[in-house]
């Protein structure tokens, strides 16, 4: 499974990116190793969103859409994300 994820830095900044293993780009961003220079100055930081795709061009290609949204409409993805935590299963329907 590949993901495109948002996470949230200590100043309240997003940062989109893609990965195919969540928990380990996460632990990296966290540790400050191997993780993006922009979180490394950033952190520490939170997931607050993410979608799964069946191949990294997928994820690639929603994590160019996401990176071209305004703040505001970023924060609605959030939000939506938030609102299906009772149900899982819809995060990784595509």
């Amino acid at each position: 499974m590949n993901y495109t994820y948002m996470l949230e830095c200590a100043d309240g900044s997003l940062y989109t990116g893609w990965t195919n293993c969540l928990e380990k780009r996460l632990q990296a961003h966290k540790g400050g190793r191997n993780g993006a220079k922009y979180t490394k100055a950033k952190g520490p930081v939170r997931l607050v969103y993410y979608e799964g795709y069946a191949t990294r061009e997928e994820a690639m290609r929603r994590e160019c859409a996401i990176k071209k949204l305004s703040r505001k409409e970023k924060l609605r993805l959030t939000d939506f994300q938030e609102n299906m935590e009772d149900y899982p299963e819809k995060k990784e329907s595509r």
